[in-house]
Formats: C-alpha cells, structure tokens, sequence
C-alpha cells in the first residue's frame, strides 16, 4: 500500500431536522392547541487521532464525507432525533488546514477537533408560542451543516529521525536497532516512504526513517519536501553518512537542507553515525565530525549507538515540555453576510433566510414581525453600513424587498406599524 501524508478532504455536517407545525385535536380537545416538537440538531464532523493509524491512505480515494442530518420534530411535543456525529480516524501528528490557516495540529492519541458544526433544528410550532400568537401555524425549518474543505497533513511524531543521502544505509540501520524490516537491497535505491520502529529494551524509543535528503531539498527538489517535515517532530536526529562515499560532505549537504527547511532544527540534540565501516580498510579512518562508525550489516557499533541514542533521547524529553495538541478556537457563525451586487444587495444566512422564507408576506402583521426581527438582528444597521439606501433593493433567498429604513416607515405618515406602505408594487419592504 503506497503511503500518503497528504490529502484534501471535503466535509459537511448534518443538517438540522425541521420543526413540526401540528395542532393538537383530540376527541373532547378539539383545539388543543399547538404541539409540534422541535427538529433535532444535526451532526458534527469530527476528526480524532487513532494511534493504530500510520498515515492517511483512508481517505486518498475517498475525499467527501457528511454527517447524519437531524430528524424532524412530531406531533405530541416528539423532539427529533440529533444527527449522528461522523468521527473520521487520523493518524497522531495530523495538521488540519482550512483555506491556508492552520484549524488544528493533532497530537496524542484521542485528541480530536469538530471541524464542521451540524445545523440546528427548527422548532415546532408548540415553541413558537408567545403571548401575542397562541396558536402558530407555522414552524421552523432546520438550519444548514456547516461545509469545510480540508488540507490534512502528517508529521511524524518519533523520539528518532534517521536523516541521510539515499543509499546511505538508514534502513538497514532501522532494522539492526528495531524489529522493522523495510525494505533493503544490495543495488542503489532510496525508500519512497517513512518508515518507523521501535528501539530499546527498558528506555525504549520511536525511530522513523526519513526517506533521502538530496541537495534542494528544502526548495522542493526530489522528495525533500515531501518527507523532510517528518523531521520537525523528532527530538533527536542521526545524521546517517556512507563512510565508503565522502562523509565530509555529505555531512554538510544534509546539514545545511535541514537547517534551510527550518532553523530551528539545527539547535535540536543530534549524532552524527558514519555506516558502512565494514566497507572501509581496517583501522577504519573515522573523518571529524562523526561520532561513531557502524555497520548494518555485521552489527558492529549498533549496541553503543542505541545506547548513546537512548540518553539523549532521555535528556530531549527532560528538557522539552509535553507535547499539546494546538486547536483553533472558532467564533460562533455569523447569523448573516450583507454583500453589494451592483445596485442591489443581498443577505446570506441560515436564520435569516428561513425567517422569510416561513413569513406569509401576504399577512401584513407578519411583515410587521419580520421586519422587527430584521432589525433586532441588526440586518438593517449592516445594509446601511453597506451603502444601502431608501429604495434599493435587497434579495434575502429568493424574495426581493425594497428597502426603507424602520425610522422613515414610522415618521412617514403612514400608521405607526408601517403596515399601509403598498404602493403597488409587486416587491415587499424591508
């Protein structure tokens, strides 16, 4: 199965149940009243880390996912029942992005983030009563699942990262100190995918194979790119060298590409492990700057470099504090967007397209209250911050209204409830 660190999912949650417009009507009760039960709430998408996961294959083939929706509210007061939450698995060390910006970096197993909100529900008509309208014959419907597309990312969380040219023995190096077995042959090839394994017997430890570094690496040049950010999570790297090649240099080659790709790596604990020592005439001649010289393949060295590994793997772990998963704490939905298309405007939102969509605007007391609910929620002070005037048109869904501010419908000589402004047109006021 071919490894994946990178995918772009699309995500929408449930959408919230409709709200039940019932009257009661029973023998002996014939008007009741109302009873309608309100929709259930919708369900979230939800993105939480399995540590059983190893990267993001799962949704390479499959990118759309949604949530339950809500179901409608019944008669008798019956309350619909809430959308199930869709909880998709990741791997620890997933980056979550939103258009560019970092929602969440997922760390530890169980940490998880809501990534998309289900609707509401609508409330019944038994809700909706108030002291002014008994018996409403109308319900809410339920709100729309909030939509998201996602850039999922994974970084490697490992105590070791083994960073090196191709063909400079990391993988035959992850096998000697874990129970790993990537793949290894005796012609010139470098891994196409991270590989990860357990060290240690008491202090055990987590050492991931980074694929190879090439000179431009941090620039996009090979696979640097693509792999070279499973490295920002080890808190200990082994620089690995060929010591049959030209150590010196590939010492320097690795070294400046991962202090390109980020600065701050070049301050982390690290061991420099020249492989190959079997290759080399005996008395090996170790260059500087190497710390120790193995062998992969007759073992020679590998007791010493896990042992050397394990203390600064213990010093890394003293020094830093515990790894915390980073979420983005979102504000509440607007309940609406007030946009300028030429001449005219629109408002967008859930709430606010709803309201006029249950409005008989053939009932003038319900204009009345629409308009009043309008200007509570503040429509008309965002239109006249927009630019909007007396006469301009405003397109809420799909009804258009004429705009005339709540304060000139009162002083304009008609009744103080603005009711008698019909002036023929086909077009309602807002």
């Amino acid at each position: 199965m071919v490894f994946v660190d990178q995918v772009t999912i699309h995500v929408k949650a449930g959408e919230g149940g409709a709200g039940s417009a019932s009257l009661r009507s029973e023998p002996y009760t014939p008007r009741g009243g109302p009873d309608g039960g309100d929709g259930g709430r919708g369900g979230d998408v939800i993105l939480r880390v399995d540590p059983a996961m190893f990267d993001l294959s799962p949704y390479a083939d499959r990118p759309h996912h949604r949530a339950k929706d809500g179901r409608p509210g019944g008669r008798n007061n019956r309350t619909g029942a809430m959308g199930e939450d869709l909880v998709l698995l990741v791997p620890d060390g997933t980056v979550v992005r939103q258009e560019g910006r970092v929602v969440a970096d997922l760390v530890g197993a169980g940490t998880s983030v809501a990534v998309a909100r289900g609707g509401r529900g609508g409330r019944g008509n038994a809700s909706l009563a108030s002291a002014r309208n008994r018996v409403p014959r109308v319900a809410e419907r339920g709100e729309p699942g909030e939509e998201a597309r996602l850039d999922l990312e994974l970084r490697l969380v490992a105590d070791v990262g083994l960073v090196g040219l191709p063909n400079a023995g990391k993988s035959t190096l992850l096998a000697r100190l874990t129970a790993a077995r990537p793949k290894i042959a005796d012609y010139p090839f470098t891994t196409l995918a991270p590989n990860l394994g357990v060290a240690g017997n008491e202090e055990r430890f987590v050492v991931a194979d980074v694929p190879g570094v090439i000179e431009g690496a941090h620039r996009g040049k090979g696979l640097g790119l693509a792999f070279l950010r499973h490295v920002s999570r080890c808190r200990v790297l082994a620089y690995v060298l060929d010591l049959s090649a030209d150590p010196v240099h590939d010492l320097a080659t690795v070294r400046a590409e991962v202090e390109a790709f980020d600065q701050r790596l070049s301050e982390r604990r690290s061991i420099v492990v020249g492989t190959k020592v079997d290759l080399v005439p005996k008395p090996p001649a170790v260059p500087p700057g190497v710390d120790l010289a193995v062998s992969g393949v007759t073992g020679e060295g590998i007791e010493e470099l896990a042992q050397r590994i394990a203390r600064l793997v213990a010093l890394a772990q003293a020094e830093e504090p515990p790894r915390e998963p980073y979420v983005v704490l979102r504000p509440a939905r607007e309940t609406f967007v007030v946009s300028r298309e030429g001449d005219r405007f629109r408002v967008v939102g859930p709430r606010v397209e709803r309201w006029v969509a249950e409005a008989d605007l053939d009932d003038a007391r319900q204009v009345i209250d629409l308009q009043r609910r309008l200007v509570r929620a503040g429509v008309e002070r965002r239109l006249q911050e927009a630019g909007a005037r007396r006469g301009d048109e405003v397109l809420i869904g799909g009804t258009t209204f004429e705009f005339i501010p709540e304060g000139e419908v009162r002083t304009s000589g008609a009744g103080a409830d603005g009711s008698d402004h019909d002036d023929g047109d086909d077009d309602d006021q807002t």
